[in-house]
């Protein structure tokens, strides 16, 4: 079992990172929180990690903190959820923002994640809230600080990228969603971005 990778991170993008531990590179599939929370390409990092195998496939997947990857063990035990969409899921809430949504039974809110339509909302939060309601530690899961973002064009937009960042400062769905209203994210910069959202928010760029 591999619990977790630390090496020198190679490569990075909203979804994948890619880390050499001793000339052997690791690639995870990652969060879009996770993702903003990464070292620019090249420093050091450590990622704690879970290792799946399904249908004779290998994938290794990498979280910037415990309580995320226990979120994301949580996740996958609900029926027909698999890694694709725990990801998506985490990619949209903080930990303690699913938490708070489960407990809510916040339905609105958790078919808003890309994938999840309004039945699956209601499995998620049917089958998470008294596993997650034995385990508080995780509704003051701290959200992990925002590194350099990784760009990628191929693999992600800018609007996706300045949504992650802005999730892991600690700003709500609704909020990060306001804050980015009427952007489409073409020809235009994730720092342009993230400092007129920043500054609906009501804070300094």
């Amino acid at each position: 079992m591999i619990s977790q990778v630390h090496g020198i991170l190679l490569e990075a993008t909203p979804s994948v990172a890619v880390v050499d531990v001793s000339g052997v590179g690791f690639e995870l599939g990652i969060s879009g929180i996770t993702a903003a929370s990464l070292p620019a390409v090249g420093d050091e990092v450590r990622l704690y990690t879970r290792f799946r195998l399904a249908n004779d496939a290998m994938a290794l997947y990498g979280f910037a903190t415990v309580e995320e990857r226990t979120m994301f063990d949580r996740l996958i035990a609900v029926s027909s959820v698999g890694p694709r969409m725990a990801l998506s899921v985490l990619s949209k809430f903080s930990v303690a923002q699913l938490y708070t949504i489960v407990m809510a039974e916040d339905t609105k809110s958790m078919a808003t994640v890309p994938g999840v339509g309004k039945k699956t909302a209601q499995r998620l939060i049917l089958e998470l809230k008294s596993t997650l309601a034995k385990d508080r530690s995780l509704s003051g899961a701290a959200v992990p600080l925002a590194g350099q973002l990784p760009l990628d064009a191929a693999a992600s937009t800018a609007i996706e990228d300045a949504r992650a960042a802005l999730l892991s400062m600690g700003f709500s769905p609704q909020e990060t969603d306001l804050a980015l209203e009427g952007y489409d994210g073409q020809d235009m910069r994730v720092e342009d971005i993230l400092a007129a959202s920043l500054k609906r928010l009501g804070m300094d760029a």
